[in-house]
Order: structure tokens, then C-alpha cells, then sequence
């Protein structure tokens, strides 16, 4: 909802004062149609060429979650910790082979089951379950652990940062493809010198508006766009620091409340629960 009222208030804003101060809008919106088709047409043509077919699935799938609210809530993190508290607890009381059943089938684990919104993340419970599975089998260390986890979330921030990438560079190329049509527009009116002076005025109008449209698109729809979608990817690495540095603590030989609480000071500000609030939670859950 945000993302729509910020577009409106940007665009109503500068059209707005174009015509308080007495511009033509009917000059813009007699080009908009053709300049469109080339600024947009010519941007996605070399967007496709400029990027591998899964960046540009990612990019399609990434784009719609701009418009949706950060799913990475205060009550998210709080049932992701409480997870982590059950099932350490689990471990530590019964030992580390009682939850072999639950990392091994997380779908039919009564723990995960629980906890319907982080039970039911595939790249979360995956991520738990490979390292919760290596601490069951016992044969890595808590250093080798940690660099085996770092590797991953570095992989998940390269591949998740990829789309992000692809959208900063057709932001970047627009304003070229806004002064093409803008060029094209003055050979088109350079080849009609002929005409009255009137006609001519609107032709280079019209062309133009080309290069006005290349460099709003960029910096006032593409870019501020990339700039959201990035902020969100940030908040995805954050989830699986958090399961790190729980899983780390916990076989560094903390106890699961204190384990949990060493994931909670990673999280976010913004985000992150008390330590009342998760101790008020946890207890709630048992």
C-alpha cells in the first residue's frame, strides 16, 4: 500500500505542477504511447539479453513481493525462536538422537507442526534441518559448522541479490534508452523541416518527452523499486543469521533459553522481541 501511495504522490506531484504552470499535458500524453513502447521495449529486450533465464524468473517472482507487507515480523521471529527452544530443549533433555525423527520428517514432527508460519518455510526448515542433522551425527565441529553455514547464507545472498542487481542496471539504462527516442524524434522532426513552425514546436515536444520519461522511470519508479526489493532481501539473510547463531550457542554448550537469547540479539531492532516478550512466549508455547 505504501509502494502505491509513494508512486502517486511522485507522479501527482510532478504532473501536477506541469500543469499548475501551465503546461500541456495533452502534448505528454500524445507521446506517451509510442514513447513508451520505446524506451520499455528497448530496456526489456536488453534486460533479457543482459541476464541469465533463472535471474529473470527470479526477477519476475521478486517484483510482486514489493507490493506485499515484510512477512518478517516481531511474531515471526518469536515463533522461529520458540521452535529453536523446543527442539533444543528436546535434545538437551532426552539427547541429541530424540530428534533425529523430527529433523529427519519435519512435515510429521509434532515440534515443527506447532509452529504453522516457520514450519511450513521450505528454505527455513531446510536450513535447520541440514545442521541440526550434522549435530545429530556428530562428526563437525562448531567452527566447522559455522563456516559451513556462512558459506551458504553467502550463496542465498548472492542468488537473492542477482534480481536485485538486474533491476539496478535497467534503472540505469533507461535514461539511454530515453535520449534513443528522444534522438529519433528529433530525425523524424528534422525530416519534416518543411512544416509550419507550429508543428514542428510540438514534433520536438514530443521528442522530448522521451528523455523525460527515461529519466523518471529510472530514478522515480525502477530505482526506488530496486531499493524496497533489496531492503527486503536484507530481512531474509537476517532469518538464517538468527538460526545460526542459536544453533551455534547451543552447541557451544548454552543452554536452549540462553541459546535462543544469543538469537535474539541478532535480529533487527525493528523487529526484535524483548527479552521478556520471548521468555513470556516461549513459556506460553510449552
Amino acid at each position: 500500500m505504501i509502494v502505491i501511495v509513494g508512486y502517486v504522490v511522485s507522479m501527482g506531484c510532478i504532473f501536477g505542477v506541469y500543469i499548475f504552470h501551465g503546461g500541456n499535458i495533452a502534448v505528454i500524453l500524445k507521446a506517451l504511447p509510442f514513447e513508451l513502447i520505446t524506451i520499455f521495449g528497448g530496456a526489456l529486450g536488453a534486460f533479457a539479453v543482459n541476464n541469465q533465464p533463472k535471474v529473470l524468473k527470479a526477477t519476475i517472482k521478486l517484483i510482486p513481493q514489493a507490493i506485499k507487507g515484510s512477512k518478517y515480523t516481531k511474531a515471526r521471529y518469536l515463533e522461529l525462536m520458540a521452535l529453536l527452544y523446543d527442539i533444543l530443549q528436546k535434545a538437551r533433555k532426552e539427547g541429541l538422537m530424540a530428534i533425529e525423527k523430527d529433523v529427519e520428517d519435519p512435515h510429521g514432527s509434532e515440534i515443527f507442526k506447532k509452529y504453522a508460519t516457520v514450519g511450513s518455510d521450505h528454505h527455513v526448515v531446510e536450513f535447520m534441518t541440514d545442521y541440526l542433522r550434522m549435530m545429530v551425527s556428530g562428526n563437525l565441529n562448531a567452527h566447522e559448522i559455522e563456516s559451513l553455514m556462512d558459506s551458504e547464507i553467502d550463496t542465498h545472498h548472492a542468488e537473492a541479490h542477482a534480481p536485485i542487481a538486474a533491476i539496478a542496471r535497467l534503472a540505469g539504462a533507461l535514461p539511454a534508452f530515453g535520449i534513443v527516442a528522444a534522438v529519433l524524434g528529433v530525425v523524424n522532426t528534422m525530416g519534416s523541416v518543411g512544416q509550419p513552425p507550429a508543428v514542428l514546436g510540438g514534433m520536438i515536444a514530443s521528442a522530448l518527452v522521451g528523455t523525460f520519461l527515461g529519466i523518471l522511470l529510472a530514478y522515480g519508479v525502477v530505482e526506488p523499486l530496486g531499493g524496497l526489493l533489496e531492503q527486503k532481501t536484507e530481512d531474509s539473510a537476517k532469518e538464517l543469521q538468527c538460526i545460526k547463531t542459536t544453533l551455534l550457542a547451543s552447541m557451544q554448550g548454552y543452554n536452549p533459553s540462553t541459546a535462543i537469547e544469543f538469537g535474539r540479539k541478532v535480529l533487527f531492532s525493528t523487529e526484535r522481541p524483548t527479552f521478556i516478550e520471548l521468555e513470556s512466549y516461549v513459556r506460553g508455547k510449552k
